[in-house]
């Protein structure tokens, strides 16, 4: 790529100043322009480190992030390539998500979410207009141009973005994000444009409601929901929600591409166009308390993911490069094993930073979901700390669970309430896929059944990987194997795949989420 005339040096024109997020291979810095003080965000790439594949997708997003100027994406303005780095120089966005920012909201209606969409569709359109497909439009990539109130939406994102000219359908590679993902790509039929309109209405479903239309903890019976449309408006939740935007969910999520409402119409449909009078004024408080957990949902998901990708813990399902292991039906197809349902799909890869390869962390914002993101999740644990220090710390996690644990196999409610943060969330089978939360959960359990158990219980805990988050969160994986006797004598031992998230309040540590792979004993089960 050709570097702009008047500048052949990054440094010529601009001054880097503190980081704003990290990637694989790439670094995002602030920079000040020089001739005009005016503040950027720096993309800056490690052409070294990028195989042949890596650049042609590098290249590929700046030559499509070039061709859009809409006040509704984020910009690149600048694009410098030196000897061994590629400067990608683009707005500098510092509202964070639209999710994030809805939940913090006094007030949220469906006329909101009508906004929201608007400019969605906005920057979708200009998209298309463009000859360019998205692929992945997901709420990680829906960002606020300020903290003021009423600042533009801005899509951000370009990694998987294609080039397709006009209303061209084509097989152009399996992509994008599996909640996200339209029935003709996971048919692998040829696709386009119509591919983000899908999307779009995945995420007006979770704007009105705050859970996503298609929810399964197993990647396949997801797919097989999603391929023939399997969606619906439950009560009491839908009751409230005015039928046009019923409507224009229905238009977006149709099955068939070509009978697929396009951005364009979308944008003259009654709920958009005449919000003022179709969409609903009236304060939508449980979407919020929806939308606050499944924002918890998809940070937790994603650091616990990458915590397993970047301690290759679970060599079951990922190979030594932390991809995804790919199995043969009996057709012959490929079919990837189970990932999380926010992580973005590439043909036959995981993306190797889930938060940062491509995104453009933008923002310095800091939340309470934030405090569990891990930065880096290519580096090893000792690279992720101080040694000496770093050890401890570790060793005193691993203490904790261990202490956490024998409260469990005791039976010890007290002590184990002790250990846990009181709004603990936890994923686990017995769930049945829910983000559980609170106490009165895991009480049962011990109510009903640890107490008389646990004599004949025993847990090891093996394998553990701990990843220090700053001084005040970690995060551990192991491997936990349980021995049992059964009622007839017998011994038994089961093994499950354990993630816990600590975090540090008043100098105590607490457990303040876990997530376990498979069903445990009866008596195990915490």
């Amino acid at each position: 790529m050709a570097a702009p005339a008047a500048c052949t040096r990054f440094s010529d024109n601009y001054d880097l100043k503190e980081e704003l997020g990290k990637g694989a291979f790439s670094v995002v810095r602030r920079c000040v322009q020089k001739s005009t003080g005016l503040e950027f965000a720096a993309k800056i790439i490690n052409t070294k480190k990028l195989s042949a594949r890596d650049f042609q997708k590098l290249e590929r997003e700046a030559r499509i992030c070039r061709k859009l100027q809409h006040p509704n994406i984020v910009r690149l303005h600048d694009s410098i390539q030196e000897e061994h780095f590629h400067y990608l120089v683009f707005d500098l966005v510092t509202g964070g998500e639209l999710f994030e920012d809805i939940v913090a909201r006094e007030f949220y209606s469906e006329a909101d979410a009508s906004h929201c969409i608007q400019q969605i569709l906005e920057s979708v359109h200009h998209c298309h207009s463009n000859g360019v497909v998205h692929r992945d439009l997901k709420p990680e990539n829906l960002l606020l141009a300020s903290k003021a109130k009423g600042a533009a939406v801005k899509l951000a994102d370009f990694g998987l973005a294609i080039e397709v000219p006009g209303d061209q359908q084509a097989w152009f590679g399996f992509a994008g994000t599996p909640g996200y993902l339209s029935p003709e790509v996971l048919k692998k039929e040829p696709y386009g444009k119509p591919v983000d309109i899908w999307a779009c209405g995945v995420i007006l479903y979770i704007l009105l409601v705050g859970y996503p239309p298609f929810w399964d903890e197993d990647q396949h019976r997801l797919y097989a929901q999603i391929k023939i449309g399997a969606y619906d408006y439950p009560s009491p939740e839908w009751d409230t929600v005015t039928a046009e935007a019923k409507s224009l969910i229905n238009e977006m999520l149709t099955v068939n591409p070509s009978k697929r409402i396009t951005a364009s119409e979308a944008l003259k449909h009654p709920w958009i166009c005449q919000r003022e009078r179709v969409a609903s004024m009236v304060h939508r408080q449980e979407t919020v308390d929806c939308l606050k957990k499944f924002n918890a949902r998809r940070k937790l998901k994603g650091a616990i993911l990458t915590t397993m990708l970047a301690t290759r813990n679970f060599s079951s399902k990922y190979d030594a490069h932390g991809r995804s292991i790919i199995t043969k039906k009996g057709d012959g197809s490929q079919v990837k094993e189970s990932t999380d349902s926010s992580t973005t799909l590439e043909d036959d890869d995981i993306k190797e930073d889930l938060e940062n390869s491509h995104y453009i962390p933008l923002t310095g914002e800091s939340d309470e979901a934030d405090e569990i993101r891990i930065v880096c999740p290519n580096k090893t644990c000792s690279q992720l700390s101080t040694s000496s220090y770093g050890s401890a710390r570790k060793q005193e996690i691993i203490k904790m669970t261990e202490q956490l644990i024998e409260a469990i196999n005791t039976g010890e409610y007290e002590a184990y309430t002790k250990i846990c943060d009181p709004h603990l969330t936890a994923f686990e089978p017995e769930a049945l896929g829910n983000l559980v939360e609170g106490m009165d959960f895991h009480k049962f359990y011990f109510d009903n059944v640890l107490g008389k158990n646990c004599k004949a219980l025993n847990t090891t805990i093996l394998n553990p990987h701990v990843h220090l988050m700053g001084d005040e969160a970690a995060c551990i994986a192991y491997v936990r194997l349980t021995q049992y006797m059964d009622k007839q004598g017998q011994a038994h031992t089961h093994q499950s795949e354990e993630t816990r998230v600590w975090h540090k309040r008043d100098n105590k540590w607490q457990n303040v989420h876990f997530h376990r792979s498979s069903v445990t004993p009866p008596f195990a089960m915490k």
